[in-house]
């Protein structure tokens, strides 16, 4: 139920029409289970697509893990991160080849529109230490 909702959320502030109703449905989601079960999901994803493209979802992911994300934010980052790493879609890519890739790049550019003043230095770093675990450490050449 959780997936729906969130997803129909994400179009429904895509379109301008009023979420509230569909908040309520989701007011006592235990967020805690959610968010640790949806990394296992996160991960063979952007193991796929690399590491540039892996580091806004998982910047979205650590907004939605953050004490201080509101309901609608949650519902949000969570309907665009399921909607861009299962890989049932509204508009699935063997049929509809590259616009069943940009429906889940819209979703994702959406929701990290809507949350990026949310990103802190912490949940960069939390970011940044998720990606040198699952993709080793990258280095900077520094001139001196």
């Amino acid at each position: 139920m959780l997936i729906a909702i969130s997803i129909l959320v994400l179009a429904y502030l895509i379109m301008g029409r009023d979420v509230q109703p569909l908040l309520d449905k989701v007011k006592n989601v235990d967020w805690r289970g959610k968010i640790n079960s949806l990394i296992d999901k996160v991960r063979p994803w952007a193991l796929k697509v690399g590491r540039a493209t892996a580091r806004p979802l998982l910047q979205c992911y650590y907004v939605l893990d953050d004490d201080n994300t509101s309901t609608l934010d949650r519902v949000l980052i969570y309907g665009a991160i399921i909607y861009t790493v299962v890989s049932k879609d509204l508009l699935p890519r063997s049929v509809f080849g590259v616009l069943g890739v940009l429906d889940d790049g819209a979703a994702m550019l959406y929701a990290y529109k809507k949350i990026k003043s949310k990103i802190t230095p912490q949940i960069n770093a939390k970011v940044e230490d998720t990606l040198n675990e699952w993709f080793g450490v990258e280095y900077e050449m520094v001139e001196g």
